[in-house]
């Protein structure tokens, strides 16, 4: 059952923020700023105070430094954190749109010092709840103040976890070249060793992302490196279709099971 209200976080203001979401359809996803502040619970008060007064509430507060946690209001509603671009609501793209507002400075990337805890474990679970997918559809994070991309396209078609750089009709560059890595080992799940399925549209033509390169990989490991003239990569291409085909087909499927493309199943049977 996907979580609304993350148990343990601390209510901040009315619980009330948004509104129901314009796009549901468009995959559940999360967007991660910075508060260009320092830490600790007196900076939390005055933040959590600021973004009520006036009146841009995200859905959670968190301090990297000692683990807590606040929350505005449902993860199934909108949120206030985020400019429009243009007529589109960027709070309301996605089936949620959950903003997550970390007390830190962007040109100094959080995960490098950050203390997570418990806290930080309860947001995950409550993230990936909704269905998203432990992956960034536009690339990592870029260093503040860098070159941010702000693809419209993948923004509102593609689940995920996105910057506030990333997003179309927003200029700010927080919260800087965080690590994703970082950010998802600190809430394991799952077996050892076993990494989450990022979803299907990661793997189909056209696509360019490290998932493809990690599949490849463990595909070699596994025994099907014949089917790379050259080491895998981040393009999806033939050559990884007819790996997966070939480990889907060692499973005794057939059909739909066994037509190189990776689901959940396959995932998890490669990687186990």
């Amino acid at each position: 059952m996907a979580t609304n209200w993350i148990a343990g976080a601390e209510r901040l203001g009315d619980g009330t923020i948004g509104g129901a979401m314009d796009l549901p359809k468009a995959g559940a996803r999360v967007v991660w700023h910075t508060t260009e502040s320092g830490d600790g619970d007196a900076a939390f008060k005055s933040v959590a105070n600021y973004l009520i007064q006036n009146g841009s509430e995200p859905h959670i507060l968190y301090d990297p430094s000692t683990d807590r946690i606040g929350q505005f209001g449902p993860l199934n509603e909108s949120a206030r954190a985020l400019r429009n671009d243009g007529s589109s609501r960027t709070n309301r793209v996605g089936k949620v749109c959950i903003q997550i507002e970390v007390l830190a400075r962007a040109k100094s990337p959080f995960t490098k010092t950050w203390k997570p805890g418990p806290n930080f474990r309860k947001l995950m679970g409550a993230i990936r709840s909704w269905g998203v997918p432990d992956a960034f559809p536009m690339g990592n994070p870029p260093a503040y103040p860098g070159a941010s991309r702000r693809d419209r396209a993948i923004w509102l078609t593609t689940a995920g976890h996105y910057c506030h750089s990333n997003i179309p009709g927003n200029d700010h560059g927080d919260p800087g070249s965080i690590s994703p890595k970082a950010l998802f080992d600190a809430a394991p799940v799952g077996k050892p060793g076993v990494p989450v399925f990022p979803g299907k549209q990661y793997f189909k033509a056209g696509a360019d992302n490290a998932h493809v390169t990690q599949l490849g990989k463990q595909l070699v490991k596994k025994g099907y490196g014949r089917f790379y003239a050259v080491g895998p990569g981040p393009r999806w291409g033939e050559a990884d279709r007819k790996a997966v085909q070939a480990f889907q087909k060692a499973q005794h499927w057939t059909g739909s099971d066994a037509d190189g493309y990776p689901g959940p199943t396959t995932w998890k049977r490669l990687f186990s």
